[in-house]
């Protein structure tokens, strides 16, 4: 049997668990610092397992001795984002919570493949790389699938189609320099540049990178979970049932497109090894120019978290 730890109980790891679950994927621990929270939402979870089919089993626990011999730990622990923060502004307080998991985590989980949902998420991937001292290839970040989910959403949306028959696909880092490639993006196979005028696809663009920000402002209080979540539970599945599925995900370059030393989205195959390939596609340099732009920004962040955790 496989098995899943999600370390932080809040929406986004529950929601998490909940779709792992329910996938019939693995079974899963759920871990927080907080007493009773995750032990109630495991509950809860289970409880609903009947209703859904599925034997998975699911376990709350504030103790990371739990967690032994997981195959994949799926960080989400951290603060979320208020009206007006941005992911950056998260980057003091929740590098020193992803270090500390980190170090907890593969303590007790030596093999495990490492998925990281913590924002600022591309420099929280680069940093459960270098505290673990994982092979880059098990240490990937979430935000790709997600930032990709919402092109396809908001793409399908504007033309009045199903989002099944939408593909899309967004590079670069989680943030406001996020990178979607309208050309690589189609509608059964028809690129949306051919089915909408160039100002509509930049509209659709410019929301996609502004999609966690509009949540955050209608929520008020809080950030999105639901497709945070189904994004990590694709991953998850992607990586235990060895799909080899191309995702955008957040992975270590190492010379691909140019690019050396830096955690950021990149077109990757993803399986039971993690991160199997980096896929390199033929950029336009307008492209090309946004990528290296969005990993100049996460680099800077890096040397920014650095000298904080240093102070510390």
């Amino acid at each position: 049997m496989s098995k899943v730890t999600v370390v932080g109980a809040g929406n986004v790891g529950a929601t998490v668990a909940q779709y792992v679950a329910e996938k019939d994927v693995a079974d899963v621990v759920l871990v927080d610092i907080i007493d009773g929270m995750p032990q109630g939402k495991s509950l809860d979870l289970y409880e609903a397992a009947p209703l859904h089919g599925h034997d998975r089993k699911i376990f709350g626990s504030n103790d990371y001795k739990d967690t032994k011999d997981s195959d994949i730990i799926v960080v989400t622990a951290g603060i979320a984002r208020k009206p007006g923060m941005s992911r950056d502004d998260l980057l003091k307080t929740n590098a020193s919570i992803v270090q500390a998991v980190a170090k907890e985590t593969i303590k007790q989980s030596p093999n495990a493949i490492i998925i990281t949902v913590t924002n600022p998420l591309d420099v929280m991937t680069y940093l459960a790389w270098t505290t673990t001292k994982l092979p880059a290839q098990k240490v990937i970040g979430m935000a790709g699938v997600l930032d990709s989910a919402r092109f396809q959403t908001f793409i399908a949306m504007e033309l009045n189609v199903s989002v099944e028959d939408v593909r899309a696909m967004v590079l670069g880092g989680h943030g406001d320099l996020m990178v979607p490639l309208p050309r690589f993006s189609t509608v059964n196979g028809i690129p949306i540049t051919e089915l909408l005028p160039a100002d509509r696809v930049e509209a659709l663009c410019k929301r996609t990178r502004d999609g966690g920000a509009e949540i955050v402002a209608l929520l008020k209080s809080g950030s999105a979970f639901y497709a945070p979540g189904a994004s990590a539970a694709e991953m998850v599945e992607a990586v235990i049932r060895d799909k080899n599925r191309l995702l955008p995900c957040c992975v270590y370059a190492d010379g691909q497109y140019g690019l050396k030393d830096v955690y950021v989205g990149l077109p990757t195959i993803l399986g039971r090894e993690g991160v199997k390939k980096i896929v390199e596609i033929k950029l336009t340099a307008d492209e090309h120019s946004a990528l290296k732009k969005s990993a100049d920004s996460i680099r800077e962040n890096i040397n920014v978290m650095n000298q904080l955790l240093v102070a510390v």
